[in-house]
């Protein structure tokens, strides 16, 4: 979700400005092929390949559409600020493919997973973080 706040930082209140859902199922659900088979060193002896992740890589690749929308928005002059709020992980995959233009506008990073919670919390937990 892209929030705006139409409050302060102690009284956050936030409207929805975009939504988007990401259609990713776990890798089971996407691939049923076993993973691949190479040969080895020893006659007849082969070895297992690692299965590809699906699941990670359609996360992989909402995060850097992501970046690149929010990269866009903050060359166009459409936001001064911007706080981040995303898992861990996903925070730090943003940091590697948002322009240093974007960067610069990042007042804050809430590593916490909110995607299922509703603006009302989201908004005590904004508030929350930004008062520290």
């Amino acid at each position: 979700m892209i929030l705006v706040n139409n409050g302060t930082d102690a009284a956050p209140e936030l409207s929805v400005l975009a939504k988007e859902t990401l259609d990713n199922p776990k890798t089971a659900a996407q691939g049923t092929d076993r993973p691949g088979r190479r040969p080895d060193s020893g006659a007849g002896q082969r070895s297992a390949m690692e299965q590809t992740d699906w699941h990670s890589l359609g996360e992989a690749k909402f995060v850097r559409d992501f970046a690149g929308r929010l990269n866009r928005a903050a060359s166009a002059g459409q936001f001064e600020r911007l706080i981040l709020v995303a898992p861990p992980k996903a925070l730090g995959e943003l940091r590697g493919v948002l322009s240093p233009e974007t960067g610069k506008r990042i007042a804050a990073e809430i590593a916490s997973d909110l995607t299922n919670h509703p603006v009302s919390e989201i908004e005590a937990h904004l508030a929350k973080a930004l008062a520290r």
